[in-house]
């Protein structure tokens, strides 16, 4: 899943193409401020991009998260575990990925309908802590978000997780050549180190 903060209504689309392109399907925009502008950009790769799964991230409210769904994203994430906003989402069909740091935050959120569940910041919890949570938790998808690149990818894929968020180090400088090429040489990766987890 790509991360990006700061698109435009008018480069939103552009970095959505060249994640398709690159195989990467789904794309989180987060509401950061402007939160208008978050929005204009998800409404505008929500138009133009199919084929995509476009959600909102930062979703901190009700009132944001209702906001993001009217502007046409189909997924909601969070930085935190708000169990409430998580059954709001769900009750109106909206996949939620809340956020969670600890091994209470990772059961409240899954108990709550979350569809998977956001390690956060994964660059501070690194996949030792994906490995130790899948133990209790073996049924609840974990996908870590937060300074993830190409490099840790591979580690957090093989400790267990469904998939990883990655923002920074793939969308760059959000020129459409290099997201492109970033997101397949992902793709490779989060699929080999697939092939080679414990039961696959």
């Amino acid at each position: 899943m790509a991360v990006a903060r700061r698109l435009t209504d008018e480069n939103a689309p552009q970095v959505a193409d060249a994640l398709v392109g690159g195989g990467v399907l789904a794309f989180e925009i987060t509401l950061n401020e402007p939160v208008d502008a978050a929005l204009r950009a998800i409404e505008a790769v929500a138009t133009r991009t199919p084929g995509l799964d476009v959600g909102a991230g930062t979703v901190l409210s009700i009132d944001m998260a209702r906001l993001a769904i009217d502007a046409g994203a189909t997924f909601l994430v969070m930085p935190h575990t708000d169990t409430e906003l998580v059954a709001w989402s769900v009750a109106r069909g909206v996949p939620t990925l809340p956020g969670a740091s600890t091994p209470t935050e990772v059961l409240a959120a899954w108990r709550a309908g979350a569809a998977a569940v956001k390690i956060f910041p994964a660059s501070v919890l690194g996949p030792a802590f994906v490995r130790e949570c899948r133990g209790p938790f073996p049924d609840i998808p974990l996908l870590p978000s937060g300074g993830v690149t190409a490099d840790t990818a591979a580690e957090f894929i093989r400790a267990g997780a469904v998939a990883v968020g990655v923002g920074g180090w793939l969308i760059g400088n959000a020129a459409p050549a290099g997201v492109s090429a970033r997101a397949r040489q992902l793709v490779e990766v989060v699929a080999a180190a697939r092939s080679a987890a414990p039961g696959t």
